[in-house]
């Protein structure tokens, strides 16, 4: 009997240990990923069993949207907490030689918060954020090492001639697949610091164009054209170092402390009847209207899943929105980390364990590339004004989710409350107007990111 309580004794203080043991977190940000490219969110073509396997074990979010529908807005939203109407990036902005428009040295990111409460951090893949001789370098926002590329323009090419180690320069032979390097790198990174807590933000590049694979794979023989196979083997690239990543996790014994989120920055890079956006049904069925550099729900819905082992529901699919911008209150809550920043966010901590969304008023994006761009949804009611002096379009997610019946000239009340929420939940940016036509056509601009 003695024995017995002794072994209670025991269990009962290592319940409490492993409670108070904070959560390793992974962030795992591919690039321009259509929600319909994974097995488990419909995909037929392409093989995911990693990603699928990811979802099986942890639960599917068929509604997170991500900060808005390029590539350094959305995540400056994820990294801020901040959405589009109050974040310091709001479109894709080059600086030359290199780089692109960074964070300011006021801004807080989710890094920051994490490594003022103990955390190891990381990010891998791709910044886009800020050079390193500028406010919004990684390693001045949060990050203790950083390997990759920084600027998105430089990410364009999977064969580069040099990547980044922190901000030292490493000279390639121009033939090595970059994904190889960042993998790597990645998989040491958290091999040396398996003891925690840590924080991977691992920003994959896959499957972002320029579209270029080392190897076809199971995809060489396909009755395709070199671009449909080459996209088909980039996102299957991309599962396959998921699956790496999972497994070293489940090698070092840390996955059943691991917290991992998985999502896209934007939506597809192609239109839904283009070569590679029709043969793979990138629009599941017509369901999601829209793809990158829009507002409809194809721009800004991701294939969202996380997995943590006894903590996230395995199996389930929760249809309650979030956003990236509560990315950086949930991770202050895993982390018990006050946060003090300003911030657009909730934490979803209860939703992730299988409990309910955080209540809000609206979800607000935005987007300044062209027209200004506008969005907002309140309830399962959606509006897009497509430039400030276009009419705002009104639809209802619940019973039309590919937004095509317009039903604005049907509720002139719902249009109201949508112009006013696109007026209260931004703030005037002279960086950022509203503008009918971006002035002037720069020939960078031609470059799309």
């Amino acid at each position: 009997m003695k024995a017995f309580h002794l072994l209670a004794i025991s269990l009962f203080v290592c319940s409490s240990l492993c409670a108070a043991k904070k959560p390793n977190i992974i962030f795992i940000l591919c690039d321009d990923l259509a929600q319909g490219d994974l097995g488990c969110y419909g995909q037929k073509l392409i093989q995911t069993p990693n990603l699928d396997r990811l979802a099986s074990e942890g639960t599917k979010f068929p509604q997170l949207y991500s900060g808005t529908s390029v590539c350094a807005p959305s995540r400056s939203s994820l990294m801020t907490g901040l959405h589009m109407g109050h974040c310091p990036i709001r479109a894709n902005r080059e600086i030359q030689p290199e780089g692109q428009k960074p964070l300011p040295a006021e801004t807080v990111t989710a890094a920051q918060v994490l490594k003022n409460a103990g955390y190891a951090t990381a990010c891998t893949g791709k910044w886009g954020m800020g050079m390193f001789d500028t406010s919004g370098s990684p390693l001045k926002k949060g990050f203790d090492h950083f390997y990759g590329y920084n600027c998105q323009r430089h990410a364009h090419s999977y064969f580069p001639k040099y990547l980044w180690n922190d901000d030292q320069r490493v000279e390639l032979d121009g033939k090595t697949y970059a994904i190889d390097l960042i993998g790597q790198d990645t998989r040491d990174w958290v091999r040396a610091h398996v003891g925690g807590p840590f924080f991977l933000f691992h920003a994959i590049t896959l499957p972002h164009g320029s579209f270029e694979i080392d190897d076809l794979g199971l995809y060489k023989d396909r009755p395709w054209t070199k671009l449909q196979k080459t996209y088909a083997a980039m996102v299957t690239r991309l599962d396959s170092d998921v699956g790496r990543l999972m497994d070293l996790l489940k090698e070092l014994k840390v996955d059943d402390n691991t917290l991992v989120l998985f999502s896209g920055d934007n939506g597809a890079s192609f239109e839904p009847n283009s070569e590679v956006g029709k043969l793979f049904d990138q629009s599941m069925g017509g369901k999601l209207r829209g793809f990158k550099r829009s507002l409809y729900e194809g721009g800004l819905r991701q294939a969202g899943i996380a997995r943590w082992p006894g903590q996230v529901p395995a199996g389930r699919v929760s249809e309650e929105p979030w956003a990236f911008w509560d990315f950086l209150p949930t991770a202050a809550e895993l982390a018990r980390a006050e946060l003090k920043s300003p911030h657009d966010g909730h934490s979803i901590v209860t939703l992730l364990k299988g409990g309910s969304a955080p209540k809000r008023d609206a979800f607000y994006w935005e987007l300044h590339e062209g027209a200004s761009l506008q969005a907002v949804r309140f309830g399962d009611w959606k509006a897009v004004r497509n430039g400030p002096a276009k009419p705002i379009e009104l639809y209802d997610l619940a019973t039309d989710l590919s937004e095509s019946k317009d039903l604005a000239a049907e509720k002139p009340d719902l249009v109201a409350k949508a112009d006013s929420l696109m007026k209260s939940m931004r703030v005037d940016h002279l960086d950022w107007p509203l503008v009918e036509k971006k002035a002037g056509k720069k020939k960078a601009a031609k470059k799309k990111l």
